[in-house]
């Protein structure tokens, strides 16, 4: 019989070898610190493949399953002395979610189940505080029904503030037990006056229920978008952790918090965290209460008065240290923890690896290898590439004026400036439409994940540095200041204001996540110091990976940043960027609308000194390194006017009359662009437009070799071949150009001649084009769009439905298509090399900056990937990352 339960605590380690995919993570580590002898409360596990069953099954458990969950409560009323459901000493047990990957907060979670109106009075008696049992049961019942029974929580909360109110009350802990007795009671009236049946008394049914509510979440919206952000596959599924309640609200000597082993947002090797007295774990990772720090160094710095855990509890501040070095030797990680102190005794309630911003990351990964706890390989892929995206962007000008409204706490680092939305959905609404937004809340909850990711950063009143809205901001690389108290919003009016200032929806905030700033209006920004941790953990990846990188690049300035983040040539310059500056297009446009060759021809000796100029300044910063140049791509017709006030302007200038204009325009047009008179096609019937361009990149090749003795290496890449004798009718023309031009400067450049293989065709008659073509540059993105048989401009529509529905298993236009557009690349990359063993391979379109993408160019063996300026050190990193998996 297959086994689902699996039981930690108290000795016992049922375990799974610490199988994350079998027990989640949550379960895998609580069983890993009770194999090490921490204090963990018992519990026991039920494994993620129930979740699948679970959905399969209509909603419905496994037959054997009651039995197993049985033996699990057995098991914790043996170690912990109560028994479920027993009025005089009950137990008490919490039920959470345990995916494999951590998704804070996007799952369900029941506190203090198993209380009713009999086992409440039991509590009180056992524990000696009757406040603190009313406060269980109250927190239980407000829990429960949002969770499990899906009732409005506003109306539980609205009863909270009321009862407050009237007893003139600020804090939940100046409630009395009577107060708490009294609002059970509220509590019980609405469960009944909205959900039609009393609040459940059965501890039995209570569990059933929360153990199906926790499997429910994981199809719940939140927690669909949070996986596709995250790329987590959706038959995952979630496990479900029944462990013993224990108690940090059992007045002045209890305590819960969160903490890391570092700091998830510098790195820095110095504990991290926050605690509250007299308080349960929900309340700090809620943001409802602003908690306080956890070290003494740490109050201080941030110049707090309220005493710090270690001032506080100094000796189970001192086990929780020595546990937190027990663990990151133990996980040889950073490892975020949740703990529970109960009337003087530490418990752990979970470790993970802390998610951390980028800048952590790379901090903590060259610590510990410099430190020996893990090797520099590890260290390299312990980083995530596409996290690097978070630093290597601009931050704010330190010497720029700044309108400071407020500070708060520095949750996440970075810098982001946008206008003021007050609601998840308005913030996605105005970022689809174009606008930077920053997502201002009281505080942040999982529903608001849709926002989170639209926005350029959030702001929250309340919630600390634990809070959700801090975990998720630097999981997903946004600036985030929280806790930031003197805001007063009202998001239904649209307004925040501090004091006597306001700032209402639609007008410019600037935050900053590293030091806790809230500023009015635009901060201008300045480029980042890429030294440091950076350089190192670069220069270990340089040394282990095989995949050259360059840059996708047209401009002088690309080129430099480019080369700044170590890119090793250029991989994709497109030249009719250049055709589009306004100082050429009507040359261009006149070379269009001539008549015959000779009227081109003119209008091309008009461009040709544009364009060496060109590549000059892109040879400059590229002297010695390969430059792939591809040739003329689009269809004419996108260099005409398309606005009715444009044709009289062009006219005049283009020395036509309007109506001529027109009707060239419209003999251009085509009904599918993409798929028409373009690329290699434009060479064909017009010879001379890539005859310039050769000449063009030649000319400037040689100029450069004059001036800096190290001439680049052009590499002529003709688009959109399908067929060999395109290949060579257009290698023809540039090879006559570089002859020409040779002959007259009386020096000779090393050149290529290849093409961009971006249609089926061509990748599968890659054997007889290698005849002709000396490298191949698969074009991926026209290649997704002809291999799918999907326009990229179009598919956003359609194309997140796929993903959802597992029909893609990511957005094929970011993430390469390894089955279809992979194995086509996979057959071109073999026949072309069994023609000519020695042609240069690589991708150029938008996957060569995607990871994934990246490791597949390892595993085929392409020879170069090349990305965006700003992707470079991404590709560098994940190119590291596949060579040394492939190992």
């Amino acid at each position: 019989m297959t086994r689902y339960v699996y039981r930690f605590g108290g000795d016992v380690s049922d375990g799974g070898q610490g199988d994350k995919n079998l027990l989640g993570g949550k379960g895998a580590n609580l069983d890993g610190m009770a194999s090490i002898g921490l204090p963990v409360p018992p519990g026991f596990t039920i494994s993620t493949p129930v979740c699948a069953l679970y959905y399969d099954n209509g909603e419905s458990f496994p037959d054997s399953l009651k039995a197993e969950v049985a033996t699990g409560i057995t098991h914790i009323e043996s170690v912990t002395g109560k028994a479920f459901g027993d009025a005089a000493d009950p137990l008490l047990v919490s039920v959470r979610s345990g995916a494999r990957v951590s998704m804070p907060g996007m799952m369900d979670t029941v506190l203090n189940l198993g209380l009713n109106d009999a086992t409440v009075v039991g509590l009180a008696e056992t524990s000696g505080d009757a406040r603190f049992a009313w406060d269980s049961y109250r927190r239980f019942i407000q829990m429960y029904s949002d969770v499990v029974l899906e009732l409005d929580h506003g109306r539980f909360e609205e009863a909270l503030e009321i009862a407050k109110e009237d007893r003139g009350y600020f804090l939940d802990t100046e409630m009395t037990a009577d107060d708490w007795r009294k609002l059970v009671e509220e509590y019980k009236a609405i469960v009944v006056e909205l959900w039609g049946k009393p609040f459940p008394q059965d501890v039995h049914d209570q569990l059933w229920g929360a153990i199906g509510a926790v499997f429910g979440s994981w199809q719940s919206e939140r927690a669909k978008v949070y996986r596709r952000l995250n790329d987590i596959p959706g038959d995952w599924g979630t496990a479900v952790n029944v462990q013993a309640m224990v108690f940090g609200n059992m007045g002045d000597t209890s305590a819960t918090g969160v903490a890391f082993t570092r700091d998830p947002a510098t790195g820095e090797n110095a504990y991290y965290g926050e605690f509250l007295i007299n308080a349960q774990g929900e309340d700090v990772v809620a943001g409802i209460r602003t908690p306080q720090y956890l070290s003494r160094a740490a109050r201080e710095k941030a110049g707090a008065k309220p005493l710090s855990m270690e001032e506080a509890m100094p000796e189970a501040y001192a086990e929780l240290a020595r546990v937190f070095d027990q663990l990151e030797r133990h996980y040889r990680d950073m490892q975020d923890i949740e703990f529970t102190v109960e009337r003087g005794k530490l418990w752990m309630l979970q470790t993970r690896s802390g998610k951390r911003t980028a800048k952590a990351a790379l901090k903590i990964a060259v610590d510990m290898a410099n430190e020996g706890l893990i090797t520099r390989e590890e260290a390299i892929l312990r980083v995530d590439p596409s996290a690097l995206d978070q630093l290597l962007h601009p931050t704010l000008d330190p010497n720029a004026p700044r309108d400071v409204l407020t500070k708060g706490l520095p949750a996440s680092p970075g810098a982001a400036s946008g206008i003021t939305v007050f609601d998840s959905d308005t913030a996605e609404k105005r970022a689809a439409a174009g606008e930077a937004v920053i997502l201002v809340r009281v505080e942040t909850s999982p529903e608001d994940i849709h926002g989170m990711h639209a926005a350029k950063g959030i702001l929250t009143a309340r919630g600390g540095m634990t809070s959700h809205a801090a975990v998720v901001a630097r999981g997903m690389g946004r600036p985030c200041v929280s806790g930031a108290g003197t805001l007063s919003i009202k998001a239904s009016e649209g307004v925040m204001r501090i004091g006597t200032r306001e700032v209402r929806e639609g007008e410019v905030l600037t935050i900053d996540g590293s030091t806790g700033e809230v500023m009015l209006g635009a901060v201008p920004t300045i480029q980042p110091e890429l030294a440091g941790d950076f350089g190192t953990l670069m220069v270990w990846a340089d040394e282990v990976r095989r995949l050259k990188v360059r840059t996708n690049a047209e401009t002088p300035l690309d080129c430099r940043t480019a080369r700044e983040f170590g890119a090793e040539g250029i991989g994709l310059c497109r030249t009719e960027h250049m055709f589009f500056d306004a100082a050429r297009i009507t040359a261009v446009r006149q070379m269009i609308l001539a008549s015959d060759e000779a009227g081109r021809r003119a209008a091309l000796e008009k461009l040709l000194p544009e364009q060496r100029s060109d590549f000059i300044e892109i040879f400059e910063v590229m002297v010695g390194l390969p430059c792939t140049i591809r040739l003329l791509d689009p269809p004419l017709h996108e260099f005409l006017p398309h606005e009715e006030s444009e044709f009289e302007e062009v006219a005049k200038a283009a020395g036509l009359d309007v109506e001529t204009l027109r009707r060239r325009a419209a003999e251009l047009h085509e009904f599918n662009p993409m798929l028409g008179h373009r690329g290699c096609r434009l060479g064909v019937t017009y010879p001379e437009i890539y005859e310039m361009q050769a000449r063009a990149i030649f000319e400037a090749a040689c100029v450069v070799a004059e001036k800096s003795g190290a001439a680049p290496v052009p590499e002529v890449m003709i688009p959109l071949v399908g067929t060999k004798r395109e290949l060579e009718l257009m290698k023809t023309v540039v090879d006559r150009a570089a002859q020409a031009v040779f002959a007259e400067r009386g020096r000779t450049i090393e050149y290529l001649v290849g093409t961009m293989i971006e249609l089926p065709r061509a990748a599968l008659r890659a054997g007889e084009i290698a005849e002709v073509g000396e490298f191949f540059s698969f074009g991926t993105n026209d290649l997704t769009q002809t291999t799918l048989g999907v326009s990229r401009d179009d598919a956003g529509r359609f194309l997140t439905t796929y993903v959802e529905k597992g029909i893609y298993a990511r957005d094929p236009f970011v993430s390469l298509d390894v089955e279809g557009v992979g194995e086509l690349i996979s057959i071109a990359a073999e026949r072309g090399r069994a023609t000519r063993p020695d042609i240069k391979l690589g991708i150029c379109g938008e996957h060569g900056g995607d990871p994934a993408s990246i490791a597949f160019c390892e595993q085929t063996g392409l020879d170069y990937v090349s990305a965006s300026p700003y992707r470079v050190p991404i590709a560098r990193l994940a190119a590291a990352q596949a060579a040394l998996r492939a190992r």
